[in-house]
């Protein structure tokens, strides 16, 4: 492989492509948001008579699969998907993920629950030692905003509000996110469990009991396939 692939846009592409061997012929895919997923997406409609249809992650993914021929199904129509194509903000040695830095992580997590394999595309930028590094999206009701951030300082991080134009970021389900900086998680499993179950928590983008199964993680040099033990 040559290694004159070198720029963001390239990698994201090189991994797009490679994700394809992963989509089961015939069946329904799970599809996640961002923009090394809009490369998949990309790829994917050179196979597009071989998909049955996707379950999407965000509006933004549903629009991008439709324009290009695939029917998108509602996931509670979908019992279960042989995979979930998503990228990551931060994925780790073990596949434990951060995620949601395109603010879709809630639909994100419930799309990877009802897949049995999760394919994480990214490039080598993404992958860290210790998750933390991003800061980490929480998803919250608003009402909830301040009692979030306070339970985030106790934890050592310092929450912000995402702001969009002026405005509160507002989610795909009608939430606001906050950018948790400063965190070290060096148990992505517990700090999971535990966030989650705070009152006005909709979801924390650690991604830990949905980890991912395999990493395609783009390099100068090629794609590197990194598989992760359950």
């Amino acid at each position: 492989m040559s290694t004159a692939i070198r720029t963001q846009d390239e990698l994201k592409a090189l991994v797009g492509q490679a994700a394809l061997q992963y989509v089961v012929p015939g069946g329904i895919v799970g599809v996640g948001t961002g923009s090394t997923v809009n490369k998949f997406i990309d790829a994917l409609a050179g196979m597009r008579d071989q998909v049955r249809g996707a379950v999407s992650s965000s509006v933004a993914s549903t629009e991008r699969l439709k324009a290009i021929g695939i029917p998108v199904l509602d996931a509670n129509a979908v019992d279960s998907l042989a995979v979930y194509i998503d990228g990551a903000d931060e994925i780790d040695g073990r596949g434990y993920m951060v995620k949601g830095g395109g603010a879709a992580l809630t639909r994100e997590k419930i799309v990877a629950a009802l897949a049995e394999r999760f394919i994480c595309i990214a490039d080598a930028s993404k992958r860290v030692e210790v998750l933390g590094k991003f800061p980490l999206p929480v998803e919250v009701i608003p009402m909830a905003t301040q009692h979030v951030v306070r339970r985030c300082a106790a934890l050592g991080g310092r929450a912000v509000l995402r702001m969009r134009d002026g405005q509160p970021l507002v989610t795909d389900n009608g939430q606001h996110i906050l950018d948790v900086h400063g965190l070290s998680i060096a148990d992505p499993l517990g700090f999971e469990s535990e966030v989650n179950q705070w009152p006005g928590v909709v979801t924390v983008g650690v991604f830990a009991h949905q980890k991912a199964s395999v990493c395609l993680l783009a390099t100068s040099e090629g794609v590197q396939t990194i598989t992760y033990r359950h």
